[in-house]
């Protein structure tokens, strides 16, 4: 074959770039995990080099940070709309089932080195992440308020984090997917009461 005739790579740039090396720092990230991770190895499945990624995230901190935070990014989706608080939420936590059992493994097992070099928490990570976006179950609870299926003066900022900080914990002790009968006892039997209307006691 005549080298003219031998195809020939089509070069990325800008944002379709970054994409792809984000992409290979995460599959990197989740096959071996923070500690063996490099820059030449995320260079090498990327299909670029070290220097192209340097000049974009000096450090692999930098580049980690940023592959974690275009993922969550990613994962996040418009909230449910059942017609119900009870089932706006659940809809919400058995998708997370789906979309985020393996993110809350990953930050518990592979980043620990993480977190220690840099002196950041899960929770730094995901808020720098999510900075620019609406708290996941806000319009959920706004949607109730109108129903009057809640209290507006009962949800504080705490109430409105228990079912995901519930969730997200249980998530962490297993490092599996939450079962649904535990998703149906935290909305069950922790959120809704406390966000009913004060003297409403129906249940489910």
């Amino acid at each position: 074959m005549h080298l003219a005739d031998e195809p020939v790579a089509r070069r990325r740039r800008g944002a379709e770039l970054e994409t792809a090396i984000l992409d290979a720092a995460w599959q990197e990230l989740t096959e071996v995990g923070y500690g063996a991770l490099t820059l030449d190895s995320v260079a090498q499945r990327a299909g670029t080099s070290r220097p192209v990624i340097a000049r974009r995230w000096a450090t692999k901190p930098d580049l980690v940070r940023a592959a974690v935070e275009q993922t969550l990014r990613r994962e996040r989706a418009p909230m449910p709309d059942t017609g119900s608080l009870r089932g706006d939420v659940v809809a919400l936590l058995r998708r997370a089932n789906h979309r985020r059992a393996g993110t809350f493994a990953l930050l518990t097992s592979y980043l620990g080195n993480y977190f220690q070099e840099t002196g950041t928490t899960p929770a730094d990570l995901r808020a720098s992440a999510l900075a620019d976006t609406r708290a996941p179950l806000d319009a959920v609870f706004e949607r109730a308020v109108a129903r009057g299926e809640a209290d507006p003066a009962r949800l504080t900022a705490r109430v409105r984090s228990v079912p995901i900080d519930l969730f997200r914990h249980e998530a962490l002790m297993t490092l599996a997917a939450v079962p649904d009968d535990v998703i149906d006892a935290i909305v069950d039997e922790v959120l809704l009461p406390l966000v009913a209307p004060r003297g409403d006691v129906s249940r489910p």
